[in-house]
């Protein structure tokens, strides 16, 4: 038997901060290797990704993906044990990572391995494994599908094993996500003497006119498996250390996580329409620049995700919620490659110091996912 919570801890010992490897995949591909995976590295760039398979190609393929980088651990002298010592006292795995989501991948690796060695199945069992996912996300799971697309290998479903539970295992599994999309605007107009306004143009009257337009309404009233869209200003700048000047320049950055009413295109080209309506009234330029980071994506409820929610319900005894909330994961680039759905551990402790995963909600994982292969292939 493989022991998840084990892994867990010994995951947490090789300090995999983005984009450092830090040897977490080096350990999971000499794991795999030696149970017979077929185990490739797939680094494109400085990024790090891991592709295993057990199993022939063309065959039915379940698919897993996650990720072994990790956010800075911040003030080391704030933490009750090191961050990267993989400390286990009273039954809780302490370090960066324990719960995002070196765990999650400890569970799945864990799993497939006994799963595949105890009852080899007539199909195969995939791993995609990236050390990019806290980064900017470009060379990591996206250059692992690219690099699959390429081979000719393709998952048939996949789980991304991210922390998906508010608070008690078996709470929620992510059928979707809402997408995220960033603006840059940028307003130019003339500066002049605050005394003297009709002698310059003020880019922030401009500016707070359009962000103004943008939060005065809702973008929509949600739909079925998506709260309502949310915009947000996170930033408003004009640089300017005097009162008696008006700028020549302003800024603001607005985020939008919308749901499937919407996309990037139909979002930037309503902003661009309100944008050149208030240029063309008020003489003062304004430009916007995008940044999409995913789309919105839905996986419907079907064979798929009743297979996942009824072994999940079975293990915890809870009936999860079918959720969409949230921020971005690697699930918005799966989706574009096969059905996906996100269950993993309790995300309390994601991101902060001191972060800390009881063992059993590990080996609970491991045993859920377990479950999962054997039913999928029975």
């Amino acid at each position: 038997m493989t022991d998840a919570a084990d892994l867990t801890a010994r995951l947490i010992r090789c300090p995999s901060v983005t984009p450092e490897e830090g040897g977490a995949l080096v350990m999971l591909a000499d794991l795999l290797s030696a149970a017979g995976f077929e185990v490739r590295r797939v680094d494109r760039g400085d990024t790090p990704n891991l592709f295993a398979r057990w199993g022939a190609r063309g065959a039915r393929t379940f698919g897993f993906n996650g990720h072994t980088d990790v956010v800075p651990p911040g003030d080391l002298g704030s933490w009750t044990h090191p961050p990267f010592s993989g400390h286990v006292e009273g039954g809780v795995i302490w370090g960066r990572g324990a719960t995002d989501m070196k765990s999650g991948v400890a569970a799945f690796v864990a799993a497939a391995i006994d799963f595949v060695t105890a009852t080899p199945p007539a199909g195969a069992v995939i791993l995609t494994i990236t050390g990019d996912e806290e980064g900017p996300s470009r060379d990591g799971t996206r250059a692992l599908l690219d690099w699959m697309a390429a081979q000719g290998e393709r998952m048939d479903v996949c789980i991304v094993g991210e922390p998906s539970n508010p608070s008690e295992m078996g709470e929620m599994i992510k059928i979707g996500r809402r997408g995220s999309a960033t603006f840059r605007i940028a307003a130019r107009g003339v500066q002049g003497h605050a005394a003297y306004p009709n002698r310059a143009r003020n880019p922030l009257h401009a500016l707070t006119r359009l962000l103004d337009g943008l939060i005065s309404a809702p973008l929509d009233q949600g739909t079925e498996h998506f709260e309502p869209s949310g915009l947000q200003i996170t930033s408003i700048d004009c640089g300017n250390p005097a009162s008696n000047i008006i700028p020549e320049t302003a800024s603001a950055v607005v985020n939008i996580r919308f749901n499937d009413l919407h996309d990037g295109e139909s979002l930037s080209r309503d902003l661009e329409r309100r944008a050149r309506a208030i240029s063309d009234e008020t003489g003062v330029t304004l430009t916007i620049e995008v940044d999409l980071s995913g789309e919105a994506f839905l996986t419907e409820p079907g064979p798929f995700v009743d297979l996942v929610r009824r072994i999940v319900e079975q293990e915890t005894g809870r009936r999860p919620e079918l959720s969409t909330s949230g921020g971005t994961s690697d699930a918005r680039f799966i989706k574009d490659h096969c059905p996906v759905v996100e269950f993993g551990l309790v995300g309390r402790y994601m991101h902060q110091v001191d972060e800390r995963v009881p063992e059993d909600q590990v080996n609970q994982l491991k045993a859920i996912y377990q479950r999962i292969l054997e039913e999928y292939f029975a």
